[in-house]
């Protein structure tokens, strides 16, 4: 019988403990965890992602303020508002929600974040740290996520044979690594890759984020693997706009020991530890093991 991977209930039950241990963090150590996002522009998708990361923080227990500006605004006006917040004790975490306008350097934008304040976990010091294995890094929250629910199927990963495919920064690098040190054997595929079908079929752990609707066949996929369906793509289907995957779930899902589908699989997941990743951070800045909140 395959696992159909409820990314929405496991993060709703994430949350809720992280909840309780936040109102222990504010009870006994006078931390109230603050999360600041940024957001430059008036992209429709990315304030729907901003206003459902507030609105979680809020529920969870985590001061959240979206700060707007300008599409024009020039890249020194952004980092000096990055750095405002940098230097602001009270605010735990800064996330500048992504993409930006195209004549902002996003890589000077990202580096401008204190690393301990880094909850994207994509300043370049938090990648080198995820690189080396180091514990005392943020960590970026869709491969978090997706290795909570791998994990959450099979404990023990050790030796087996994992295929990421895409390597962005945002996902498939990362992900690459946390596999790498969970004693996974970990092959990265590409839009120059060749053979795709040839490496997944070996595969026992499958992530798929390349952004490609439907584009993991079922002739891919190995008896009794685990899928972690990380793309999220609109498609016309019987005169509906709906949201599929990366991989061909109805294909797929027979077949496999387990899957996430979409939506309802990685997505949660993203938001859920994004909020672990505030709550470590206020804990890293108030000298507090994170260990014993988030876990």
């Amino acid at each position: 019988m395959t696992i159909i991977i409820d990314g929405k209930k496991i993060a709703s039950d994430l949350c809720e403990k992280l909840s309780q241990k936040i109102g222990v963090l504010k009870r006994e150590y006078n931390i109230f965890p603050c999360l600041k996002v940024i957001l430059v522009g008036n992209n429709p998708a990315s304030q729907v992602y901003v206003r459902n990361k507030q609105k979680k923080a809020e529920s969870i227990g985590i001061s959240s303020e979206t700060i707007i500006l300008s599409d024009n605004i020039s890249e020194d006006k952004l980092v000096e508002k990055i750095n405002e917040l940098n230097q602001d004790p009270s605010v735990h975490s800064i996330l500048v929600q992504l993409p930006l306008p195209n004549h902002i350097n996003a890589s000077r934008v990202i580096n401008a974040v204190s690393i301990e304040k880094d909850v994207d976990g994509f300043h370049d010091e938090n990648v080198g740290r995820l690189v080396k294995g180091e514990k005392n890094c943020l960590i970026p929250c869709t491969p978090q996520g997706s290795l909570h629910l791998i994990k959450l199927v099979e404990n023990n990963l050790s030796g087996k044979n994992a295929v990421v495919i895409g390597r962005s920064n945002i996902v498939g690098k990362p992900m690459f690594h946390l596999l790498l040190q969970e004693n996974c054997t970990v092959t990265i595929l590409h839009s120059q890759s060749r053979n795709l079908a040839e490496y997944c079929s070996k595969a026992d752990i499958v992530v798929a984020a390349v952004g490609k609707p439907n584009f993991v066949q079922e002739g891919w996929i190995k008896k009794g693997a685990i899928v972690i369906d990380v793309g999220i793509n609109s498609a016309n289907i019987g005169g509906q706009t709906k949201l599929i995957g990366d991989v061909d779930f109805d294909g797929v899902k027979e077949k496999v020991k387990a899957i996430t589908p979409v939506p309802g699989g990685v997505g949660p997941m993203t938001i859920a530890f994004l909020m672990m990743n505030t709550v470590t951070a206020a804990c890293l800045q108030g000298k507090v093991d994170a260990s014993d909140f988030v876990s």
